[in-house]
């Protein structure tokens, strides 16, 4: 039985990086071999080295929107900061939000939100609570939803994770994205796909590889706290997932022809061991996951895997672990401190084969 506590270590907090690198394919890669055990300290764009003719990888396309809105009580004018989650019903405008103070945000309040840069205003009611922190709302807006969506948009600022500690910036808006972000809706970065550039996109075109898309929209089930000792019995809240019939196909092509099969981050990895035949080849399928990836978790799609260094005891970190072995997972996070690796969204990245 995997158990928390076996997820646990200490992050040297000057390893945790706010700025991404200046180029991201010069981040820095450690290659684990599952097998021997080996560990090798790269460049990121060293990673088209460990790849060939008809290998496979996957990349998840979604796009982070400008999730966090701040605004005011409409009676007292406190502030209130709105970080919204995932939109519930699209004809009556309905958020689920997370709402910072959450004490002093209760059903009936209304919300104003104001552009100061343009006028625009728009103001939400809270129709119901969720958890401690989580609400829902209804926005009120007179004019199309293509409209709504773009004042709504204008209104937010990129979701920068709370442990960057500053506001971001114009520079933010493009660095905390892929280069594949395409499909708006997540609220934090597929970070492991933040490391490719154009180059080494046409070097994995020149050499054969096959790239795909999947969609994967990273919501709050990746970042609530694992409150449970025993595993099996947490729960992850859902998040909306796309595989399409083109994407399905070069990936069971590659399998069948017995190819390196990697996912580009652990969300990427969530969405294709969700929809397994029983063939075991992937599924094209839109719909929800709530699939938790641990220890002793039997992949079926993926073989190789390209992730970010994380915290412990985290979805992300404990899917790493499952997929390239507890043990050898603890070794080379004990040996990327040792060597100051960077760690989190904006730092750098390991490659396990």
């Amino acid at each position: 039985m995997a158990k928390l506590g076996q997820f646990s270590f200490t992050v040297p907090e000057h390893l945790i990086s706010n700025k991404p690198a200046i180029y991201r394919d010069e981040s820095r890669l450690m290659v684990v071999h599952k097998d021997s055990g080996e560990i090798e300290h790269k460049k990121f764009k060293d990673i088209i080295n460990y790849f060939g003719e008809g290998d496979v990888t996957i990349v998840n396309n979604s796009k982070v929107f400008p999730a966090r809105l701040h605004g005011t009580k409409e009676k007292t004018g406190a502030k209130i900061e709105v970080f919204l989650l995932r939109e519930l019903n699209k004809e009556n405008l309905l958020w689920d939000v997370v709402v910072d103070p959450a004490r002093k945000v209760r059903i009936g309040n209304k919300l104003i939100f104001n552009n100061e840069l343009n006028g625009e205003m728009l103001v939400a009611e809270v129709i119901d609570n969720t958890t401690s922190k989580g609400r829902t709302i209804r926005f009120y807006f007179d004019g199309s939803y293509e409209e709504f969506q773009r004042v709504l948009h204008a209104m937010g600022s990129t979701p920068l994770p709370r442990y960057m500690e500053r506001e971001p910036d114009s520079d933010d808006e493009e660095s905390y994205q892929t280069i594949f972000a395409k499909q708006k809706g997540s609220i934090a970065a597929p970070a492991a796909g933040m490391h490719f550039s154009k180059e080494i996109l046409k070097w994995f075109e020149i050499k054969g590889v096959d790239l795909t898309e999947v969609t994967l929209h990273i919501g709050l089930a990746s970042f609530r706290g694992i409150e449970v000792e025993d595993l099996s019995k947490h729960k992850m809240e859902s998040e909306n997932f796309y595989v399409s019939p083109e994407a399905a196909k070069i990936v069971n092509q590659g399998i069948q022809n017995k190819k390196r099969i990697c996912a580009i981050g652990t969300s990427t990895l969530r969405a294709i061991e969700s929809s397994v035949s029983t063939l075991s080849e992937l599924l094209p399928i839109e719909g929800w996951t709530e699939k938790f990836i641990y220890p002793q978790y039997d992949f079926k799609i993926a073989n190789a895997l390209v992730t970010n260094f994380h915290a412990p005891k985290t979805p992300f970190y404990i899917a790493t672990t499952a997929f390239g072995g507890l043990e050898l997972i603890k070794k080379a996070y004990q040996v990327a401190i040792k060597e100051n690796y960077k760690f989190l969204d904006y730092g750098d990245v390991m490659l396990i084969i």
